[in-house]
């Protein structure tokens, strides 16, 4: 755990799981799209293949290209912090709805562009 934990690509190890950085999730992205393999990307980020195993390699590679197709650069990032679950107990206001729809427009917008 010591020598995962240590990469620099690596948010937090616990006995059952790794988090990566939103960063090295975007790294990956684009290296998979040039052709390369997922191994080969994670041990170019130095992480030890023999350690980590190609079946945990393999599922993450899984997980991020679906969330990129779905939803493109914003579908890597980790939105656990910022997002509990519970609904908003409270109505919102008018400029927060219009807030919401902008950032909503937005990120649409990006996805477009990205196309």
């Amino acid at each position: 755990m010591n020598k995962i934990k240590s990469n620099p690509y690596v948010k937090s190890v616990s006995q059952k799981s790794i988090t990566y950085t939103d960063e090295f999730k975007r790294l990956f992205i684009a290296e998979y799209e040039s052709g390369r393999l997922p191994r080969e990307i994670f041990e170019s980020c130095g992480f030890d293949i023999e350690i980590l195993g190609m079946v945990r390699v393999n599922k993450a590679a899984k997980r991020w290209k679906s969330a990129y197709t779905t939803s493109g650069l914003d579908g890597l990032t980790d939105t656990r912090k910022g997002n509990s679950g519970r609904p908003l107990g409270r109505e919102l206001s008018m400029e927060e709805k219009y807030e919401r729809l902008l950032a909503q427009n937005k990120l649409l917008q990006a996805e477009n562009e990205l196309l």
